[in-house]
């Protein structure tokens, strides 16, 4: 879901997998909705359902493990129901002190969805439902975990040279689209919303898939190593859950503090994606508190230490818990780690970091750094088949023992999404994190270069190429243009060069408001608007986000699209 190319067709192809799972159910379309999801965020929502309001439909009914099941159900049972999970794609606009929610049913979908799983559940189904042979039917030899894992890649490439194999086999590369030139390379300058995959990590996903379950339990345990060896999680000190995206991870950690702690005090940032902001609002008895950022997305450890010092006390709560993010998906400015774990240790609270857009930039050490909670998700690391992580220390969920039965089965039902994760981080780890370092700075000094000479385009964060502070940028751009709506300039830029970037708030709306300079009048009417005119868009900033695949020669196209669309509005 979002504004990003991408974004937009699976979400047509998203909704229109609704409408099948509905018509194998010979459901009328008009008296019932289908929500997908994890079978324990489902069973949350069924599970405050009278009978009959809803139709089940899992993958395992008809032979096909996919980890994603579908929940069709009467759309007047919808509007009662407890939001049971929040975060980004459950709201339309938010501010530091109000939500709009999102219409039915994204209310209910908390975070990216498992869009490949989804759709392969909805043709499982239309297929099932017409009686068909599925081809999962006729046997598969076994292979084991060393196969689908290890055995793609004999002679063992590593750094620039496996980068360049794996730019050979991307899935989708060369799609042509049409350009004011004529037909063009699509470029994708939205990696920061989704990643595509490679052919070694959808080979992984298919060849699970068709695995029997003793294979796909092992995968599951053999990626849990992995995970923990990538991550510097030893299984000693950490448990490993997968679930089904970011968002999940974070509203579990939520749950479990909901459990553990009467009133618990949360404290984050001005940089949190909606993921790490609403499930922390939703706290029963909890209270939220927002750290500043600099306007180039640094958090100050110094004023970390300040805002902690007065939470503690006699008669004070103390904080519960710091959650930040490692990244901002819209500065793209690293978190010092080290500094503001630090600080949170020494006051008794925990730490959780968001690393969506993290783990397939640089590296990161928990134990090390002393972080107690890790989220993050596949589809940002190359592996968009629907799973998430949460890496949590030992001891440090409420959970009882038939609770973490529950999320480990929902989170392991995708062994095949697990296997594609885990095929990605050792791509990953192989190519190096020195050389994805090089590969993203090179793109992302080129493209702020010629930003810099464009008359009418601003901005944000760090711009100067030649700072020191460099080191902490990723490759994450926001700009706007004078004159121009961001998704205008988005729109021209597809028209201009084939280049699919994303543009308005990017699931930050505080943070987005604040570089905006929107003054909390001007927030609550577009309040208001948004009520009355849902469709209409509203300012926001025009985001390029770099992946393994980008080249310098896309950078180019992208610069001679600007330049033509900053040309035509001096």
């Amino acid at each position: 879901r979002g504004s990003g190319h991408h974004s937009r067709e699976t979400t047509r192809r998203y909704e229109a997998a609704r409408a099948t799972i509905l018509a194998s159910l010979d459901l009328d379309r008009s008296r019932y909705t289908v929500l997908f999801g994890s079978p324990r965020r489902l069973a949350g929502i069924a599970g405050q359902l009278s009978k009959g309001a809803c139709h089940q439909v899992t993958g395992e009914q008809m032979g096909v493990p996919l980890g994603t099941q579908a929940l069709a159900i009467k759309r007047n049972a919808l509007e009662g129901l407890k939001r049971w999970q929040t975060g980004g794609g459950t709201a339309r606009l938010i501010s530091p002190d109000w939500v709009v929610w999102a219409r039915m049913p994204d209310r209910f979908e908390a975070g990216t969805p498992a869009i490949v799983p989804a759709l392969a559940l909805a043709e499982v189904s239309r297929l099932a439902a017409q009686n068909r042979d599925l081809f999962f039917s006729d046997g598969n030899p076994s292979l084991t975990v060393q196969d689908i894992l290890y055995g793609d890649d004999p002679d063992e490439a590593s750094g620039m040279a496996l980068l360049e194999r794996l730019r050979n086999s991307l899935i989708g590369q060369g799609f042509m689209v049409p350009s004011s030139g004529g037909e063009v390379p699509f470029v994708n300058f939205d990696n920061g919303a989704s990643t595509p995959t490679f052919g070694p990590v959808w080979d992984a996903y298919r060849q699970t898939l068709r695995q029997p379950e003793a294979v796909r339990s092992a995968v599951v345990e053999e990626v849990k190593s992995i995970c923990a060896s990538f991550l510097g999680a030893p299984a000693s000190g950490y448990d490993i859950l997968f679930t089904s995206n970011t968002t999940e991870a974070i509203n579990l950690v939520a749950e479990s503090l909901e459990k553990g702690q009467g009133r618990p005090v949360v404290v984050n940032t001005l940089l949190e994606h909606n993921s790490n902001d609403l499930p922390w609002r939703n706290l029963a008895g909890g209270t939220l508190l927002r750290l500043p950022a600099s306007r180039d997305g640094f958090i100050d450890a110094v004023e970390l230490d300040r805002l902690l010092a007065d939470q503690t006390g006699e008669g004070k709560p103390g904080v519960s818990l710091v959650a930040v993010t490692a990244i901002s998906n819209v500065l793209g400015a690293y978190t010092d780690l080290e500094a503001i774990s630090r600080v949170t240790h020494k006051y008794g609270a925990r730490l959780l970091v968001d690393a969506a857009q993290l783990v397939a930039h640089r590296p990161v050490d928990m134990d090390a750094c002393g972080i107690d909670y890790l989220v993050c998700s596949a589809h940002k690391a190359y592996a968009p088949f629907g799973t998430g992580l949460l890496v949590a220390r030992r001891g440090s969920l409420s959970f009882n023992d038939g609770e973490m039965a529950a999320i480990r089965a929902s989170g392991e039902a995708n062994a095949a999404g697990i296997a594609a994760f885990g095929k990605a981080l050792l791509l990953l780890r192989r190519i190096g994190f020195g050389t994805i370092r090089e590969v993203e700075r090179a793109l992302t000094e080129k493209a702020l270069a010629g930003l810099a000479q464009m008359p009418g385009v601003t901005v944000y964060g760090m711009r100067d190429i030649a700072s020191p502070e460099m080191d902490r940028k990723g490759g994450v751009i926001i700009f706007t243009v004078k004159d121009r709506m961001s998704d205008k300039v988005a729109k021209a830029l597809s028209d201009q060069g084939g280049i699919g970037i994303r543009a308005g708030c990017h699931c930050a709306h505080i943070l987005i408001k604040h570089l905006l300079g929107l003054s909390p009048g001007l927030q609550r009417f577009q309040r208001l608007i948004v009520s009355l005119i849902p469709g209409l868009s509203l300012p926001g900033v025009a985001r390029v986000s770099f992946g393994l695949q980008n080249t310098e020669e896309e950078v180019d196209r992208f610069l001679a699209a600007m330049g033509i669309i900053t040309n035509n509005h001096k």
